[in-house]
């Protein structure tokens, strides 16, 4: 089974749709989704897999006889697993997540702990050979990073991460690398944030220096070896929500050296019009669950919300109007429902740039919201969402 082949990036869908935070409960929506997925979208060709693992499951699924189940069923689907999001450390569905999800944060061991124990099930689980990625949480929520002690321990566990991965590496030939993935109100946010923090922190000389005597790698290679294992990953909607322009957020990218583990494929909610009609139109949208980082435009000017309601207050107070960005992922293939938008349009810039050229090796489609979203939002087949946001994404890649 060849699978890296060079100009074929691997797309797949994020099984964080899906409720379960033990592994059991994983693998029994697995069993059921992924064989009917499979038949409608690559009914002759393997099919690749993003894993969703809670820090529960994957402790579990490090049982080497409950793996070996799993790479059963793998193989019997003629399916395998190339990324996994290891970005939500404990539930994600059903109850409160908001600000919780990025929590336990990169200053602390548990988050690295968890990371680095992902990362050895996916050098398992993957294909031999093939390369594989983890996206992770941007550093911290942004509230909490308030000290330069914060963000030397954010690049220590980064630099740490990376030199687990090399470790496995030069075990076997396996690439693995760390995909971090900027969002509103975390620490890093924008794609100058990144930028930033990886040229000033993760590519810098004490940053170098760690990971040299963590590995014992030549302190002349560090560098390179850095760059490989801690990438970016790049989420369509929340570069949207910061109103970033697609294309020209990858092209800087591109310039300063900074790879794209993984491109998650997703849109944003967008709403345009007066101060006061803003709650009527999105207050649907808070479902009490997930963080709705807000930014708001008008006459060139941002103006950030952490959640809904704060931007819900500002509107009532007649602050702003003009165009409002809105962290909900909805379904891809909407560019217009009912009386609201989508930012499909950064979403297809983005894949019209991966027929150009490759962007990224890993193409993963995150819509976790269909249980939150409004019933015109959605089909009420969860299956038939999934395989119709796939086709989507294949035909606008011209495949």
């Amino acid at each position: 089974m060849q699978l890296d082949l060079p100009g074929r990036p691997h797309l797949t869908y994020c099984s964080n749709i899906h409720a379960g935070e033990t592994w059991d409960e994983i693998d029994r929506s697995l069993r059921h989704y992924i064989p009917r997925v499979k038949c409608k979208v690559s009914p002759h060709a393997p099919m690749g897999i993003g894993l969703r693992l809670s820090a529960i499951a994957a402790r579990e699924l490090s049982d080497p006889v409950v793996r070996a189940r799993f790479k059963h069923f793998l193989a019997a689907q003629d399916c395998y697993v190339f990324t996994i999001n290891a970005f939500p450390y404990g539930n994600f569905h059903g109850e409160r997540v908001k600000e919780r999800v990025y929590e336990p944060d990169w200053r602390s061991q548990e988050r690295l702990r968890f990371t680095n124990q992902v990362a050895d099930i996916l050098d398992d689980i993957a294909p031999p050979g093939l390369g594989a990625s983890i996206s992770t949480v941007p550093g911290a929520f942004r509230a909490n990073v308030t000290t330069p002690a914060d963000i030397a321990a954010i690049t220590e566990g980064f630099v740490r991460a990376a030199a687990h991965l090399e470790t496995i590496r030069r075990r076997n030939g396996r690439m693995l690398a760390l995909a971090i993935e900027p969002e509103p109100a975390c620490f890093l946010e924008t794609t100058a944030e990144a930028v930033r923090f990886f040229e000033d922190y993760l590519y810098a000389a004490p940053a170098r220096a760690l990971f040299s005597q963590l590995t014992g790698r030549a302190l002349a290679v560090a560098e390179a070896d850095l760059r490989q294992h801690i990438t970016l990953c790049f989420d369509v909607c929340h570069s949207a929500v910061a109103f970033e322009e697609t294309q020209a957020a990858l092209d800087t990218l591109r310039s300063a050296g900074i790879g794209i583990g993984k491109l998650q494929l997703s849109a944003a909610l967008r709403a345009t019009g007066e101060a006061a009609s803003f709650e009527r139109l999105l207050g649907r949208f808070d479902d009490r669950i997930y963080l709705h980082q807000t930014v708001q435009r008008q006459d060139g000017l941002l103006t950030r919300y952490t959640d809904l309601p704060d931007a819900f207050a500002a509107a009532q107070r007649g602050d702003g109007g003009a165009e409002w960005r809105v962290h909900c992922h909805v379904p891809v293939f909407l560019e217009h429902f009912e009386t609201l938008a989508s930012t499909q349009n950064n979403l297809r810039e983005a894949l019209s740039l991966c027929r150009a050229r490759e962007v990224s090796r890993h193409l993963e489609v995150e819509t976790y919201t269909w249980a939150v979203l409004p019933s015109g939002a959605r089909n009420g087949d969860l299956g038939d969402d999934i395989v119709r946001e796939l086709l989507w994404v294949r035909s606008e890649l011209g495949a």
